[in-house]
């Protein structure tokens, strides 16, 4: 990329001030430095937590970040600050329960072309966790398939799914409460489980700590944990894992075991 902007440069096909505009590997807009290189150094572009953030900034970063690239994805956003937002960029899209806010430009962007990601959610307390991991695969590309409600209290749920679970890439899988689901995904699944915590039980439950303690204490193999309540991360780390699985898709699968 460096050398065709040079070469461009050189031709006089392209000014001096746009080839550094291109070159710039962030915006500072005074409150924030937008990274426009974060898709080229991970793969996506950079995502916005809005928790925290005003509407007026929340706007200005979008728009930067819209002008470079196919998505624009800001998570925590509350209801109030997102209808603010929508009042200025009315082709963003917010789901209310997953606190998300999102534009995709279709034309551009593809999904993924095999496989998909299994969403899977102990309870129905848990969705808003659970639809921030999904809706945070989906924006970045994947394909997802929602598994809610099959908690440990009624395991037959869960069974009733089992074949589909696991012949998805990864599952994310989110409960609250003990957080027993991942261990029991783990020992039916031969792909990767990303065990999301989540704050929702009684007092013992401590906000979340103890789900949190039994997912990182879990027996299964091939489970890791993100922090509790984090959807994003479980969705972000799915879409990763998923992505690497597309890549070697054509490879023999006795070739891996040499």
């Amino acid at each position: 990329m460096l050398e065709n902007i040079l070469e461009q440069v050189q031709k006089g096909t392209l000014s001096v001030s746009d080839a550094k505009e291109q070159l710039a590997t962030f915006e500072n807009l005074g409150f924030a430095k937008v990274d426009h290189h974060r898709k080229k150094r991970q793969g996506f572009p950079e995502v916005v937590f809005g928790e925290g953030k005003t509407a007026e900034q929340i706007i200005s970063i979008i728009q930067s970040l819209r002008a470079r690239n196919n998505q624009v994805l800001v998570t925590r956003i509350s209801n109030e600050k997102a209808k603010e937002v929508l009042l200025e960029c009315p082709e963003f899209i917010y789901h209310e329960m997953a606190q998300i806010l999102y534009w995709k430009n279709e034309k551009n962007i593809g999904e993924s072309s095999e496989g998909y990601i299994a969403v899977v959610a102990a309870g129905t307390s848990d969705l808003r966790v659970a639809e921030e991991a999904a809706l945070t695969a989906e924006v970045l590309g994947s394909e997802v398939r929602r598994f809610y409600d099959v908690g440990v209290a009624g395991i037959h749920r869960l069974l009733n799914h089992a074949e589909e679970i696991q012949n998805a890439t990864v599952s994310v899988v989110v409960a609250g409460m003990e957080g027993a689901l991942p261990s029991v995904v783990g020992g039916l699944v031969s792909h990767p489980v990303i065990a999301v915590p989540t704050s929702i039980g009684y007092g013992a439950n401590f906000n979340g700590l103890s789900a949190l303690l039994t997912m990182l204490n879990s027996c299964a193999s091939g489970i890791s944990v993100v922090n509790i309540d984090n959807g994003f991360g479980g969705g972000y780390n799915a879409v990763l894992i998923h992505r690497i699985a597309q890549k070697g898709a054509g490879i023999n699968e006795e070739d891996t075991l040499l």
